[in-house]
């Protein structure tokens, strides 16, 4: 049966921005807990499994814990090992594995129902990232299980026919990475070159891979329909038909805008679904609910990161506790 539980804060996600929360709670004395659908920093998680970060390891720190890495960009074990040790050394309260369910206002307080529990809050904080939900490609044969919207590592791919979709960080290190293990990479991009925010000391490597014929790469062009066996493109000399094992269909990720909506968060209309919110303070347009992390970004998930959206953590609480005075 589920338990009962009435808190100051409750905080929704356990990556690098909701530990950081939870942080800021303990210093201030507030009665809170982590409630988190799957393993610790779960993004972070299902990073590839070599991923390198792009920010420095003393840009990734939170609750002003030293971050110490081997290199000067860590890498994602450093980091989930990083993260792991400030969660347990400072005893925060996360509940793993737990999903919540529904999150209702009545009058000044939350009603909240997971799997586990049922809790009343006074506050909440949505920090749940954008990496869950993929943005798909919408066309025949997405449905097929070679398709994939998630890298782990090379070693499924030597010897086979892979067609990596975009050009963003994340293709470009899985093209990359999967070509150097043996793989026949071919890149389908939209867009007419590699992404500008490409890591500056990748970028030349794969442009360089491309033109010398090492990974083909058709620019300007899309997917229309996948097969069993090959993969139909539109290019601009016309149309393709490429044989294909494994099709890696890393676009991007979008945050689950339809949670948000059922805490009746309200959304901007210029079709970049930015939710509402207070700068000075991270409260939504829902008293009593604050946003924090890459959530505030909407579509435009490349705009907030750990190293510049760890703040937020400071200025939730510092409100929060304004107001309990």
């Amino acid at each position: 049966m589920p338990i009962k539980k009435t808190k100051d804060v409750l905080i929704i996600g356990a990556g690098p921005i909701g530990i950081a929360c939870a942080l800021e709670c303990k210093k201030k004395g507030l009665d809170y807990v982590v409630v988190e659908k799957g393993a610790l920093t779960n993004s972070l998680y299902n990073y590839p499994l070599n991923m390198t970060f792009f920010s420095t390891s003393e840009k990734l720190e939170i609750g002003d814990i030293p971050f110490i890495s081997n290199n000067p960009k860590p890498n994602r074990n450093e980091a989930l090992e990083y993260y792991r040790r400030v969660s347990t050394s400072n005893n925060l309260h996360i509940n793993l594995y737990e999903t919540i369910l529904s999150v209702e206002k009545v009058n000044e307080c939350f009603k909240i129902i997971s799997e586990k529990n049922n809790y009343t809050t006074k506050k909440v904080i949505v920090s749940t990232g954008f990496y869950d939900i993929p943005k798909m490609l919408n066309i025949p044969g997405e449905e097929l299980p070679k398709v994939m919207h998630y890298y782990k590592e090379a070693h499924p791919f030597v010897m086979q026919k892979v067609i990596v979709v975009g050009a963003s960080n994340s293709a470009v290190d899985a093209a990359l990475e999967v070509w150097r293990k043996g793989g026949d990479v071919t890149m389908v991009v939209r867009g007419p070159k590699i992404g500008e925010r490409v890591k500056y000391w990748v970028k030349p490597d794969i442009e360089n891979r491309i033109e010398e014929g090492s990974i083909k790469a058709y620019f300007n062009s899309e997917i229309i329909k996948i097969t069993k066996n090959e993969v139909f493109i539109q290019t601009p000399k016309g149309p393709k038909i490429l044989d294909n094992n494994f099709v890696i269909a890393l676009t991007g990720y979008k945050p689950d805008f339809k949670f948000l909506k059922s805490l009746e968060v309200q959304f901007s209309e210029d079709g970049n679904y930015f939710p509402k919110y207070n700068t000075e303070t991270m409260e939504s347009n829902v008293e009593g609910l604050y946003l924090a992390g890459v959530i505030c970004g909407g579509l435009e998930t490349h705009k907030w990161f750990i190293e510049n959206s760890r703040v937020h953590a400071k200025i939730i609480i510092q409100d929060i506790s304004k107001k309990n005075q």
